[in-house]
């Protein structure tokens, strides 16, 4: 089958038993999930869907999540998008409900309640639009980043010389303008006209800048950043909505975005660039300090903490502090350690699955989500295997944590370990390693804190990551699965088989995977 006929097939699939054209309200995607934006939660058919190959597992947040898989899930949107319009709901044609679905309305709508009460706070959705103006960022930052580590290569190697100015330039492009994208995309997320918020970014970067004194210093291009930027977009919104209230409507098209590009450049000129450029290098200065004193304590307690901040939705915090030091140093050194978070869940999913071995149903479920798991994919792991049982997934994150600390260690050594891009995670991330030296030394340094943070995840599981009830409970040859975490925490048998790759778990509270690769 043709690459473009099995995306559509799996659209086609997903379509029905989501409720169908008539249900989908929106329709979005992220690095690994398709986002739907749904009429009537009691239409979605879950089990079937997470039964369905392609698809490694389902979240329910403020929207209907279907994690797919990177690279998958860009494919399949289209195609989804297009059954949708093709359907032309009208009315009458509304799908109908299960026989269960009645059944089921009730607890879905009081879980769903509960969700949207816990992240619907102004702070998490704060970080939410955060997050929607970085993410669509993510793949020019991996591809920016990958052509970086190729050229750095070859320049050490001295192959190619005439090759390695033309690598240097892509790779380096993006980042010069990125100031130009996040302006465009805070001023879209904010209510604002994206191209007003790039232009006033764009000032940012412009060599021009230079020639200008502010708070007794001269700017520099790029001074700011991506945090200038944002915050010149944001600042852009407010001045044109304010211009929206009170210029006549038929100077509207001549005055508003004047005086937004006006106030909003002179502010930023004056002051944000200043302010922004300071708050970017106490960044960095922070970050370096950080792990320079105190390395291993450090990256224990990030990688350790890093999958709860994933459930709770604060990972996002993360992004801009990425990005920004991607900006400043060519790499950020917390992503490698942050990605220890996914090491751990590997070695803490290998473990249930020796603990369990009459539970074929798990053992099924993990060996098809162990390959997504070692490429930085970890939600199948996550959603149907840690979660689910309670135990394992705090010593997930102990694994993480050893993993984060011996990566944070070398650091403290003085082998810094960072990645060029943001995103991937796991084996994914070898290509876009980087640090103060030599590239192996850099991949054997990341690849021994991965190896740590596997054997650490295993061994806190295996010895710690079961209760005799846990055991007694699940360890029986019916075929179990776990389903989704109660209120309380504890796990729950499911009256239904799992499927291959079926997480047969709900995320508790994460948004999105982060760009710093669960």
């Amino acid at each position: 089958m043709a690459t473009e006929d099995k995306n559509r097939a799996t659209a086609a699939a997903i379509l029905p038993l989501v409720g169908g054209a008539a249900n989908v309200g929106s329709i979005a995607h992220c690095m690994t999930r398709l986002r739907l934006g749904l009429h009537d939660r009691s239409l979605v058919d879950d089990e079937a869907l997470k039964a369905l190959p392609a698809v490694m597992g389902v979240v329910e947040d403020e929207t209907y999540q279907i994690v797919l898989g990177p690279g998958t899930v860009a494919r399949v949107t289209p195609e989804f998008e297009r059954l949708v319009a093709e359907a032309a709901p009208t009315p009458g044609n509304a799908p109908t409900a299960s026989a269960s679905a009645d059944d089921l309305a009730a607890e879905g709508a009081a879980i769903k309640a509960r969700q949207k009460a816990r992240n619907a706070t102004p702070f998490k959705l704060f970080l939410r639009k955060i997050a929607n103006i970085f993410v669509p960022l993510i793949p020019a930052l991996i591809g920016c980043g990958i052509i970086a580590g190729l050229n750095g290569l070859l320049v050490n190697l001295g192959w190619l010389p005439a090759v390695t100015p033309a690598l240097a330039a892509m790779a380096s492009g993006f980042m010069a303008l990125i100031a130009v994208f996040v302006g465009y995309n805070t001023a879209k997320e904010f209510g604002g006209t994206p191209i007003l918020g790039g232009a006033v970014a764009a000032i940012i970067v412009f060599p021009g800048v230079a020639n200008i004194d502010a708070f007794g210093q001269t700017l520099s291009p790029g001074q700011g950043g991506v945090l200038g930027a944002l915050g010149a977009a944001v600042l852009a919104v407010y001045v044109e909505k304010w211009c929206r209230r009170w210029v006549p409507e038929a100077l509207d098209v001549l005055v508003t975005p004047t005086l937004t590009v006006l106030i909003s450049g002179l502010v930023t000129i004056f002051g944000l660039m200043y302010v922004a450029g300071e708050i970017s290098s106490a960044i960095g200065t922070f970050a370096d300090w950080l792990l320079s004193n105190g390395g291993a304590s450090a990256g224990f307690v990030l990688g350790g903490l890093f999958l709860p901040l994933v459930m709770l939705g604060l990972h996002q915090a993360l992004i801009p502090i990425h990005t920004t030091l991607i900006e400043q140093q060519g790499y950020t050194v917390l992503l490698p350690i942050l990605a220890m978070a996914g090491a751990g869940q590997v070695g803490a999913a290998m473990a249930v699955y020796f603990r369990l071995p009459r539970n074929e149903s798990i053992r099924r479920t993990i060996r098809s989500a162990l390959p997504a798991g070692l490429l930085g994919v970890g939600e199948p792991l996550i959603y149907g295997v840690s979660l689910p049982l309670g135990r394992p997934f705090v010593t997930a994150c102990v694994g993480g944590a050893f993993g984060g600390g011996f990566v944070g260690l070398f650091h403290q050594l003085g082998d810094t370990v960072g990645s060029t891009a943001i995103g991937p995670s796991g084996w994914a991330l070898f290509p876009l390693v980087d640090g103060n030296h030599g590239l192996g030394t850099t991949i054997a340094i990341y690849g021994a804190g991965l190896l740590v943070g596997y054997v650490a995840g295993f061994l806190a599981t295996y010895f710690f990551g079961f209760s005799k009830d846990l055991l007694t409970e699940f360890n029986v040859s019916q075929d179990p699965a776990p389903s989704t975490v109660a209120a309380t925490g504890g796990p729950h048998p499911s009256p239904h088989p799992a499927s291959p790759g079926d997480p047969d778990g709900t995320d508790p509270g994460s948004p999105e995977k982060t760009p710093a690769g669960v």
